[in-house]
């Protein structure tokens, strides 16, 4: 069983960056970060192989958000720049059962609890 916790969430205004962290209790395979939105399903934000060589992006988080990680930590990280209003969501962490990255949440296998992230215009 892996076990995964997100930290770094907050209350900030546009324009502004957090870093989202994630620990896993072991060594995986591909991780991912998804948010929900009130009312909204979960949804895609980026992927990264545990290696760190394969990473994709959500279009809406492109060019503002960087995802990477550390392996002899074991943490995975979410750099996120250029926060807009509707970046408001909890972020989770995920983690699968393959080296393949991949951006659905029925790929993966374990989730951390989230962490709220709150963007104010």
């Amino acid at each position: 069983q892996v076990h995964l916790e997100e930290s770094g969430g907050g209350l900030v205004q546009a324009g502004d960056s957090l870093k989202l962290s994630c620990a896993a209790s072991i060594s995986t395979y591909a991780m991912g970060w998804f948010r929900q939105a009130p009312g909204r399903e979960r949804e895609f934000v980026a992927t990264i192989s545990w290696r760190g060589g394969t990473w994709n992006y959500a279009d809406s988080v492109k060019g503002r958000f960087t995802v990477s990680i550390d392996n002899d930590k074991n943490i995975v990280f979410l750099q996120m720049n250029s926060l807009k209003p509707e970046d408001t969501a909890v972020y989770y962490c995920a983690a699968r059962r393959s080296p393949v990255v991949a951006s659905s949440p029925s790929d993966y296998d374990y989730w951390g609890q989230g962490t709220q992230v709150t963007v104010s215009s």
